[in-house]
């Protein structure tokens, strides 16, 4: 057997199957979650289907978990927040995974951002799980596959998991959805941020927090977390029951993490006393059902034979102005449904 052979078969031989991997993630091995994860977000065909038998079988396991959100504005902290919070919480006992959301490469499309030159301390504790994936570009930084990840890793045994999204466009509606709680960090001098910042966005989240209130910084904290609670006074909530809030934090020092902490559990204990919790999961399962049509209904369409044929001639005919959008899309249509000659 010459060498090239002998090293695809070991390959072949070393390579887990969909029963050995349900296994190590159920055993809480973080390998082997990290291992099911890529499969998740591969586009092959092979890795997708492998993915799903795998779902299946942890789909039992899922569900009994905290959900987080974190968002914000560009520079607002958040890694160094999400770190700081996380390791609070292992240490606690807590098993916390972090899925962060990294800008795409635009020239291989894979994570610019690495976990380890981010979150150094709180990716070597036992009880956290961290995991980079690139947005794809899909709407503003979320991953498709985000929700299939989560799943994942609450059949991991983790038992709080934190969606760190990069915080721009509509971004901030996808992570809604997949969700309980939904926590956006700001920084301090919300007087111009408030002039600028629309309302639904602030309808979206359950807490605001003013972050990096650390030494000098400390008065304009206080200062910025009134203005934020004054207008939260007459926004609609995002969750009912529950009154939104601003406060603040320090990172760096970890003054006021805790109280977060406590502000999250206090959420969970008055969703969960109604039917507001078990309403919003099975609300989050529909948009993730309607979510996976639309992305499979587009990639279908766009790689139809017939299509990817016309699809440069109609883009000349619309910038030549010698058809209309209308006209454009109907003819595109009427493309796809014919049977691939």
């Amino acid at each position: 057997m010459n060498e090239k052979k002998l090293k695809f078969v070991k390959r072949v031989r070393n390579e887990e199957t969909p029963e050995k991997m349900i296994e190590g993630v159920l055993n809480k091995d973080r390998a082997v979650l990290a291992k099911v994860i890529t499969l998740i977000e591969s586009s092959a065909i092979r890795h997708q289907e492998q993915a799903q038998i795998i779902l299946q079988k942890l789909l039992p396991h899922t569900g009994n978990t905290i959900r987080i959100g974190v968002t914000g504005v560009p520079g607002a902290g958040k890694s160094t927040f999400i770190e700081t919070f996380g390791y609070l919480l292992c240490e606690q006992g807590y098993r916390v995974a972090v899925l962060a959301v990294d800008p795409s490469s635009t020239i291989n499309g894979g994570s610019i951002l690495g976990d380890k030159t981010r979150m150094e301390k709180l990716s070597t504790h036992p009880n956290a799980f961290i995991r980079p994936s690139p947005s794809g570009g899909v709407l503003g930084g979320v991953h498709l596959k985000t929700r299939e990840s989560i799943l994942a890793c609450e059949a991991a045994g983790f038992n709080v998991i934190i969606v760190e999204t990069v915080g721009v466009g509509q971004s901030e509606s996808i992570v809604r959805s997949m969700v309980d709680f939904y926590l956006m960090l700001v920084l301090t001098g919300a007087g111009d941020e408030l002039q600028g910042m629309k309302k639904g966005i602030l309808e979206l989240v359950d807490l605001i927090v003013v972050n990096k209130a650390d030494g000098e910084n400390v008065n304009n904290a206080k200062k910025t977390t009134r203005e934020y609670n004054q207008i939260l006074h007459f926004i609609q909530p995002s969750t009912a029951g529950w009154e939104t809030k601003a406060t603040m934090c320090s990172s760096l020092t970890g003054e006021g993490i805790d109280e977060i902490w406590k502000r999250i559990q206090e959420f969970f204990q008055v969703i969960q006393s109604s039917t507001v919790f078990k309403d919003r999961r099975q609300s989050q399962v529909k948009e993730w059902l309607f979510s996976l049509i639309k992305e499979r209904l587009e990639t279908n369409f766009f790689s139809n034979k017939n299509v990817r044929k016309l699809l440069p001639e109609i883009e000349d005919q619309i910038i030549n102005d010698q058809a209309t959008v209308s006209e454009a899309v109907d003819a595109l249509f009427r493309e796809y449904k014919k049977k691939d000659s």
